[in-house]
């Protein structure tokens, strides 16, 4: 790659697309100093790139099918092998499909991202290898994880593994599948707006979406700076507070990380308290949406009730800020997420950290593919296109400024008590409607279940989901919600719950 000079007649197209009348005169000195500065450009182009090293051999790995990929789960598998001791010897750890693995293909659920491989490893990559983990794959999400439901990625229709032919949540969809499964002992999902908690909650699983920067978000693909995170998802509290344990605390390059930084915790020293002397907040307004279903809104309440046996002082708050929150993450987000991903291809700009230059390279070119799009994702792309051109960011940057005051709002209400609870999704999982798949129906699934997820990306509250009961054979989640850094606390209610409920007897018939 290298940059020319541009000639006049770009000069004057850009120009006239910025609004400007030019002289020829002008048009000639601005011909002039370019040609004066490209030096700069052919200089970069000549430095090397700084990128983490990798400290692990690997192979590709390959795309499997058929037999080996019952759900549709699997995107790649391989085995990375790290450090011969630590606290994640023996355990087997799928990332989501987001999550540099260098030499490993990487797709992000979409058809544009086809054929690149990452040169660098993930943060996260690296700590589950120094850790004794075993890396075994890369786990389907949906088209670059923008729905909640299991539906959209170019390698096909992912399927929960307790009912075949319903949905599994998303969008680190596969992650969900494959530990529910039993194919994998951990994993890793990404999380804007619930996409940990969602397919947890959908397939059984304890999912956690951590303080905002509190696990780097180095060498994962960004969809909205101030929002991502990534997080563990497994089938039992002490493994997902062990993982936890493995991957918090700064690296010195991912800048969501605040300073200084917060001291991390022995996540699994927490475990055995119980919640004897907690003060647990059941939140109204999580409950009732329009779109929420009776039999999760009965069984999350009958759940939150079995703290109070297990000690727990549990009353039930009103808190209207809750759905104003949401409101929130809705301007702020369908702009952001447009801006960044594929306008900034992947990481848009003014935010320190590490840039995957080749990740950016290979997005850039997605509007060569963009029939391949699907309905949801247009519909994003297209609501963030005409807020840009009719609005100029007005939305997006009030969202951000009652991002802050949700934030308050939040905390005030946690310093009466230790955490909040709630339904994690709205709806179980159901069946998937015939394919192909209709246009309002791809959109409508891909955007439902975040009314209660998404308001804790915004305000950067750490929320984990478990499973609280089971209807028609479907797992329901119930999320706790709690200070930023206080994920111990967190831990602490949830092996509570864990170790004293069997969730799997409990089932509430709303009637």
């Amino acid at each position: 790659m290298s940059v020319q000079t541009p000639t006049k007649g770009q000069l004057r197209e850009i120009g006239g697309d910025l609004g400007f009348d030019m002289t020829e005169e002008e048009v000639e000195v601005y011909q002039s100093e370019f040609a004066g500065v490209r030096f700069v450009y052919d200089r970069l182009d000549r430095l090397p790139d700084y990128l983490p090293p990798v400290k692990y051999p690997r192979t590709p790995g390959h795309r499997p099918s058929g037999a080996e990929n019952p759900y549709g789960a699997w995107y790649v598998k391989t085995e990375v092998k790290g450090a011969s001791r630590g606290k994640l010897k023996g355990k087997r750890v799928v990332l989501k499909d987001t999550i540099a693995l260098a030499g490993v293909p990487m797709m992000d659920g979409a058809s544009v991202l086809e054929g690149y491989v990452p040169d660098t490893d993930a943060t996260v990559v690296t700590r589950i290898l120094d850790a004794a983990g075993t890396i075994v794959g890369k786990a389907v999400c949906e088209y670059f994880s923008f729905s909640s439901s299991g539906h959209t990625s170019v390698t096909g229709v992912v399927e929960s593994p307790l009912k075949p032919g319903y949905t599994p949540g998303g969008s680190s969809t596969g992650s969900a599948v494959l530990v529910a499964a039993g194919e994998v002992d951990m994993a890793l999902g990404g999380d804007q707006a619930g996409s940990i908690r969602i397919p947890s909650a959908c397939c059984g699983l304890v999912g956690l979406k951590p303080t905002w920067g509190l696990i780097p978000y180095t060498g994962i693909v960004s969809s909205e700076f101030n929002i991502d995170h990534t997080g563990p998802m497994t089938r039992t509290v002490a493994d997902n507070a062990l993982l936890l344990e493995v991957l918090a605390g700064p690296d010195g390059i991912d800048t969501r990380m605040s300073t200084p930084a917060p001291r991390t915790h022995r996540y699994t020293g927490a475990l055995d308290r119980g919640v004897e002397g907690m003060r647990l907040a059941v939140i109204e307004e999580g409950f009732g949406w329009p779109a929420s279903m009776p039999e999760v809104d009965a069984t999350v309440r009958d759940a939150a009730r079995r703290f109070a046996k297990l000690g727990a002082e549990v009353e039930t708050v009103s808190f209207p800020w809750h759905r104003d929150a949401f409101i929130a993450w809705m301007g702020f987000a369908l702009d952001g997420y447009y801006t960044n991903l594929l306008v900034g291809n992947g990481f848009g700009t003014n935010h320190g950290g590490l840039y995957l230059t080749s990740l950016n390279d290979k997005l850039a070119g997605w509007r060569r593919r963009a029939n391949e799009i699907p309905y949801n994702l247009r519909f994003g792309m297209l609501s963030g296109e005409y807020m840009k051109r009719h609005h100029q960011g007005h939305y997006y940057c009030k969202a951000h400024n009652l991002a802050r005051q949700a934030a308050e709002a939040y905390n005030r209400l946690l310093e009466d008590y230790d955490a909040m609870i709630m339904p994690t999704a709205l709806k179980r999982s159901r069946p998937y409607p015939p394919q192909p798949f209709s246009v309002a129906d791809t959109v409508s699934m891909a955007l439902e279940n975040i009314e209660n997820t998404c308001p804790f990306n915004l305000t950067h509250h750490p929320a984990i989901t478990i499973p609280a009961g089971i209807f028609d054979g479907c797992p329901i989640g119930m999320m706790l919600v709690g200070r930023h850094y206080d994920e111990p606390t967190l831990y602490r209610a949830a092996h509570a719950f864990e170790q004293g409920v069997d969730w799997t007897a409990i089932s509430v018939d709303p009637g």
